[in-house]
């Protein structure tokens, strides 16, 4: 995992040699402040690797790591006021540090400060990376908006969640991709593959979240586990439950969405989950995904010392405890 060390270290220089305007102070410094707290930079990395893949070199293709990470943390700023979150990354959100007019625009900045990245582009390759950027940037919002909608629902399906985590969390993954291919002028056909690839990925990797959420291991997890669970969240596991007990009229799914957010509530629905074979379930359907991803990088015509940093990745990301 070298190349992924050495891509996080580039892709946080890159981002801490971004020069904001000093004033108006309120408005630059919530950015300075939230691209300092950290994060994987998962995307931009990956827009490198698939870069290199197709020979293009970093120098070339930061512009649109960097686009790809600065709309993700503009999504985060805006995403932390609508769930009215008071910490990001063990931060104080920017809502919260400043107010939320403040984090509005100053997220609405960042967003331009991505669209500018792809300026950098200034041949044959904005076309692609421009259409690419705004059909994602919308889907994004579109997931946003699903999963609010679904705070509001009680009839969710499994199918209509699973469209939700692709389309708020990703594509963008997809994108960032695809956005090192049209860099390194890949094909249509592997720019596609990429894309899949990174979608597939994506999937497994959310709903991989929703079982470690509840089931990680609590001194490797670094979050309170059993979040969800106290929050009455609907993730794979509660949908998957609540549809087997509905079958057959068994009360305690009810029971545990009226239960306090306690301690017992966890173990609950541990207990639950687990007599009910939903965590199976949702492993199942992580693998799924995972398999899909990895049967796009196969068909990849590029060498296998090409393909494997993509497939170190994928391990990696699948086989996390936290």
């Amino acid at each position: 995992m070298n190349q992924l060390a050495t891509n996080t270290t580039f892709v946080e220089q890159q981002l801490a040699a971004h020069a904001f305007p000093n004033t108006p102070e309120n408005l630059y410094d919530p950015l300075r402040y939230f691209l300092k707290i950290g994060g994987k930079r998962m995307r931009p990395i990956l827009t490198l690797m698939a870069a290199e893949a197709v020979s293009a070199s970093p120098n070339e293709s930061i512009a649109a790591a960097l686009s790809v990470e600065l709309f993700h943390n503009f999504s985060l700023i805006h995403d932390d006021i609508m769930d009215n979150a008071p910490v990001r990354r063990s931060f104080q959100t920017v809502h919260e540090k400043w107010n939320p007019n403040i984090a509005i625009l100053s997220g609405d900045v960042l967003l331009i400060e991505a669209y500018k990245q792809l300026a950098f582009y200034s041949d044959d390759r904005l076309p692609l990376l421009f259409k690419r950027f705004n059909d994602t940037a919308v889907e994004v919002c579109e997931g946003q908006q699903m999963d609010m909608d679904f705070e509001e629902r009680a009839n969710v399906s499994v199918n209509e969640y699973i469209e939700m985590i692709r389309l708020k969390t990703s594509v963008l993954l997809g994108c960032a991709l695809e956005f090192g291919v049209i860099v390194g002028r890949g094909d249509e056909q592997l720019r596609k593959l990429f894309y899949d690839f990174g979608v597939q990925l994506g999937l497994a990797f959310q709903i991989q979240d929703d079982y470690l959420d509840l089931y990680a291991d609590p001194e490797k997890f670094g979050k309170q586990v059993g979040g969800d669970v106290l929050s009455n969240k609907k993730t794979m596991l509660s949908l998957l439950a609540r549809d087997c007990c509905n079958k057959s009229k068994d009360p305690r799914y009810q029971e545990l969405l009226d239960m306090p957010p306690t301690a017992e509530k966890v173990v609950f629905a541990k207990n639950l989950f687990h007599e009910l074979k939903v965590a199976d379930q949702v492993l199942a359907e992580m693998n799924v995904h995972f398999d899909k991803a990895m049967q796009d990088l196969e068909k990849m015509e590029l060498s296998e010392s090409s393909k494997k940093p993509f497939k170190e990745l994928a391990d990696f990301l699948i086989n996390r405890e936290h």
